[in-house]
This record gives structure tokens, C-alpha cells and sequence, in this order.
């Protein structure tokens, strides 16, 4: 995700403006057999809810206009496909579900000729694959016919029995260099280099902004690794490989982490890595990114226990809790430890540069989803998309199926933009809440914790229920039954959310707390408004202050 072409992963970093991540699960490393996979849009100033894309026939030859995804320039024309399928949010009616992070590279690859930007491919993808591997089919032969007019991607691309992370990038060649070569030799130049593999089912893999794959099998035979014909003779060509092509490696040659990749970027792996695997204090050093020396992290790992939605959920609110990257034991977050910092990502001091952790759950983040894929039921039924319009952690996840042919008001607002507050709206009234909470955040969270985690469950505890149900239908009752079941979910989701906002407001007004009675608040026996406690200053604050100022304020 991000909001305008940036060229270098230092770039991006800096700015804040590209900060995804994806976790994703293999369907024997979860609980029920599910693949999981897991997408932050963390982009500021991004407005951007449920967008769904029926199902449709076109005639022969009718073409599509392509406008990148994050400028809305308009790119060029495509062949539309004769069938397109329905899309809600990033998953199909098939439950194919794909994501990205953005990590730049290389900025001489970028091809500006190319026509098909990366929002663009992901969506015109959904709208024509039934599976995984069809998909990385689609993605590549169109940037390969059309050109790749973005920079440097990772991709999520998940069906209901497989999980692949997929890598591209352009393959510009600049003129210099294409009038040395012959016309034979320019033909198998390509326009993209990139590179597929498939996740163990037993495994679990992440990304955030840093190209994760390195050396891969290039003599593999069992499909599962993917790449194209020219993804080493370009890196030789461009002077950036001579060795064998068994020791090729693709970040290395395209993409290679620095600090800012490794700290800034594949910490947010690692911490998820951390959170469900054993044996991660090992690459704490690559984390920190200091170490150049240190042990790469593995692209995929296998976890200590089964996963859930609900764990995959829980890891897209993390904030780097109990772990040396832990935002809670400094200044930062201000008297109520607000576990986000402000950007941007870097500051300097007396003329030293400084920057801030990067966890998973940030204020900048447009919408979260966790995708839940099922090989054994009915595709309308097995494909439960859970979406959250803000900061995981601060929003629940409503479930949305795959079939759904309508998508919810809440998440798609007539009047809402980026600039148009509205009230019948999850983005705006989920950073109404998120925004009130974020600076008083030990004093507010609790309140907002209790009533997200709340809504979750229900959800949960109703999805046997409500997919039980789906399954003595048939297929045109269960779509229409399923999209009627999103929809009251994300009502139901916001008026929850209104009733918050006002609570909030009146039970932690002007920094003091209203005690409680049986669910109401209580007043004074004078009825004369109601009591307050006062919190002030936490013992550590209280400390910092005194040390700062010393007999200033001493009474």
C-alpha cells in the first residue's frame, strides 16, 4: 500500500506512507485446516472501505481502463476478460485472497511505460482466478503483456489449499544497454522479474515491506516454486550478479535489507514469528538491524501450536508487548503509555537521527482483514473475509463471505471520503473513537478493549450457527442469506461503535474518570453532577517529572 511512487525502502519507511503487513498461515498450521492470511493498509490520509465488484460478462473485446490505485492516473487499456467474478474486498467468490506490502528496490527497474499498476493487478486478478496458482498465472502474463508500472511488491496469494508469497518487480532496461545486445538476446530480456514459492501447509510466513526471499530451488520439480526465465540473466545483465545461479538470491540482487528493511520491516515479521514459534530470540540480532553479521531470518517457520483466526487477529494488534522492541518502557507514549508513537518514522536531534518502532497495529492503518479460507465447505459458505475500517486494534472484525454481492453501508458510505466526515460511516466513527483513545490510551483502551473483544465474540460464537444454516440452502438462498448476515453484522458493528463514542466522552471527560453503579454513572448525594475520580500522573510519570525538574515543584 501507498500513496504515491516511492523508489527506495529507506524512502518509504521515512515518510510512513507504505507500511503494510501480511502474516499468513498454511492450512495445517491452523486449528481447523483454514489457510489464514492476514493484510494492514497503513497509509495516511488512505480512505478506503469495502469496495465489491459483481460478478459480470463482457463481450468479445471489450476492453478495460486501468487508473493506478493510489494516484487515480489513468494508465491505459486491457483486454477485459469475457468473465469476471465477484469481489468483495481483497477475496472472490472462489475465496481466493491476495495482498501486498510494497518494499521499492531497485528504482532503475521501474518501468513508467509499464500500464498495470500493483492495486490494479491484485483486483483485475481476483475478478479472473479460481485458484492460487491460476492467479499467479494471470499477474504475471498480464505485467508481462501490459509492463509493471509499480515498484518493488510482495504478495499474498491464498486459496482454501494453498498459501503462496509471490515477488515482482520490473525489469526496465535502459537504452545504453538494449543497443549492445542482439535481437535475439533482447527478446528474452522480459518485462518483469519475479519470483513464486509455496508455503509449507505445516508453515507460517509474513511480510512488511522488505523483499523476504532469497535463494530458491530453480531445478524444483513439484510446481511449488515459480519464477521467471529472466530472473537471473537480468540481475546479470544489469551488473548486479556473477556467480552461479544456484547462489543467486533474489532480495540480495534486487532488494537487499539494510537497517531500515530489517528494524523497520521484518521486526513486524519477526514479532509474529516470536509470537507463535519457538527459538526467535535467535534472530532478535536481525531484527535489530544493527548486526550485519547476523543469522537471516527464515521465510517461513513452523509455530509451537495450531492458529486460529482469532491468533492471527491478536498478532495485527500487537504492539511489540514483552519483547526487546516493547514501546512501554519510555517517554514516548506519554503520561496514559500510548503504545503508537508520532511520525514521522525519523527525528533528529542535536543533529543525530533517531526513529520510532514500527509494530503492526499503527494509527496510520486504512483497514485490516484477516482472510479464513475452507477447502470442505461450499466456497459461499468456507471463504469469511473479517474486516476492521482502522487500526486493528482498535476496531473489531466483522465477518463479510465471499459471496457477498452487496457490500455493507458502513464500509461503503455514499457521501464518505477522506474529507467528508460521516456518522453512518466505520472509518470515520472508528477514528472518532481511535483518536480519542490513542493520547489517553491506558485511561480509555480498557473501555474500548472490552467492547471490541465483546463484538468479536459474538461473531464467533454465532459462526457455526449462521454457516449451519447457510448449508441447508441452496446456492442463490445462501448468497442472499450470507450478504443479508455481513450486512447486519457491520450495523450492528457501528451503532456499537456510536454508543462508545458517546460514552467515552462523557465517562472520561476533561481527563478524570465517572465511577460506575449497576451501569450507570453515579452523582454526587447532592445531585449536583456526578463524582469524578482523578487519576494523575502514573508513579513512573510522577518520577520522570521530578527527575526533570527537581525542587521546581517540590511543595
Amino acid at each position: 500500500m501507498k500513496r504515491q511512487l516511492l523508489l527506495s525502502v529507506l524512502t518509504i519507511a521515512a515518510t510512513g506512507a507504505i507500511a503494510c503487513t501480511n502474516f499468513i498461515v498454511g492450512k495445517k498450521a491452523s486449528v481447523d485446516g483454514s489457510v489464514i492470511c492476514s493484510y494492514s493498509a497503513d497509509s495516511y490520509g488512505m480512505f478506503q472501505g469495502l469496495k465489491h465488484q459483481p460478478a459480470a460478462k463482457h463481450p468479445k473485446g471489450s476492453m478495460r481502463q486501468v487508473y493506478d490505485w493510489d494516484t487515480n492516473k489513468y494508465l491505459g487499456e486491457i483486454d477485459e476478460a469475457e468473465e469476471t467474478y465477484n469481489v468483495i474486498g481483497n477475496i472472490n467468490e472462489w475465496q481466493v485472497t491476495i495482498g501486498e506490502t510494497t518494499f521499492g528496490g531497485r528504482e532503475e527497474m521501474v518501468d513508467t511505460t509499464g500500464i498495470i499498476d500493483y492495486g490494479s493487478l491484485i483486483y483485475i486478478t481476483l475478478q479472473r482466478a479460481k485458484t492460487a496458482r491460476e492467479a499467479i498465472d494471470i499477474m504475471t502474463s498480464l505485467v508481462e503483456k501490459y509492463g509493471y508500472y509499480s515498484e518493488g511488491e510482495t504478495f499474498t496469494i491464498c486459496d482454501p489449499n494453498e498459501a503462496w508469497i509471490m515477488e515482482m518487480m520490473g525489469a526496465f532496461v535502459p537504452d545504453s544497454i538494449k543497443k549492445s545486445l542482439k535481437k535475439s538476446q533482447l527478446k528474452q530480456l522480459g518485462r518483469t522479474v519475479w519470483v513464486a514459492l509455496r508455503i509449507p501447509d505445516d508453515m507460517i510466513c509474513g511480510h512488511a515491506n522488505q523483499s523476504r526471499i532469497t535463494k530458491f530451488n530453480m531445478k524444483d520439480k513439484s510446481g511449488d516454486v515459480r519464477f521467471s526465465k529472466n530472473v537471473v540473466s537480468y540481475a546479470r545483465l544489469m551488473g548486479w550478479f556473477s556467480g552461479k545461479d544456484e547462489d543467486f538470491s533474489y532480495n540480495a540482487a534486487y532488494a537487499a535489507p539494510d537497517f531500515t528493511g530489517r528494524r523497520i520491516c521484518d521486526a513486524r515479521v519477526w514479532q509474529f514469528f516470536n509470537r507463535y514459534a519457538d527459538g526467535m530470540d535467535r534472530y532478535i540480532p536481525w531484527a535489530e538491524g544493527h548486526d550485519k553479521d547476523a543469522e537471516v531470518m527464515p521465510l517461513w517457520v513452523k509455530p509451537n501450536k495450531k492458529l486460529t483466526v482469532q491468533d492471527v487477529e491478536t498478532a495485527m494488534r500487537d504492539h511489540f508487548e514483552d519483547t526487546p522492541f516493547s514501546l512501554d518502557n519510555d517517554l514516548g507514549g506519554g503520561i496514559w503509555d500510548m503504545p503508537y508513537r508520532p511520525t514521522p518514522l525519523y527525528y533528529k536531534v542535536d543533529g543525530k537521527e533517531y526513529f520510532n518502532e514500527r509494530p503492526v497495529s499503527t494509527q496510520q492503518a486504512g483497514f485490516v482483514f484477516v482472510s479464513q479460507m475452507r477447502s470442505w465447505l461450499p466456497r459461499e459458505v468456507g471463504g469469511c473475509f473479517w474486516f476492521a475500517n482502522d487500526d486493528g486494534n482498535m476496531a473489531p472484525f466483522t465477518p463479510v463471505y465471499c459471496c457477498t454481492t452487496k457490500a455493507p453501508r458502513p464500509y461503503n458510505t455514499p457521501g464518505a471520503d477522506e474529507l467528508n466526515f460521516s456518522m453512518d460511516n466505520a472509518f470515520w466513527v472508528q477514528n472518532w473513537v481511535s483518536n480519542m483513545v490513542y493520547p489517553r490510551y491506558s485511561m480509555l483502551f480498557p473501555s474500548l478493549k472490552e467492547v471490541r473483544d465483546s463484538l468479536d465474540n459474538s461473531y464467533f460464537r454465532a459462526q457455526k450457527e449462521v454457516e449451519d444454516k447457510a448449508l441447508t440452502m441452496d446456492e442463490a438462498a445462501r448468497t442472499k442469506y450470507l450478504t443479508a448476515y455481513t450486512g447486519q453484522k457491520a450495523d450492528q458493528m457501528l451503532a456499537r461503535w456510536k454508543q462508545l463514542a458517546t460514552y467515552l466522552i462523557v465517562k472520561y471527560n476533561d481527563m478524570t474518570v465517572k465511577p460506575e453503579e449497576n451501569g450507570k454513572f453515579t452523582r454526587t448525594k447532592y445531585g449536583l453532577g456526578a463524582t469524578v475520580k482523578r487519576p494523575g500522573y502514573s508513579e513512573k510519570y510522577a518520577r520522570e517529572i521530578v527527575k526533570q525538574t527537581g525542587k521546581k515543584f517540590e511543595k
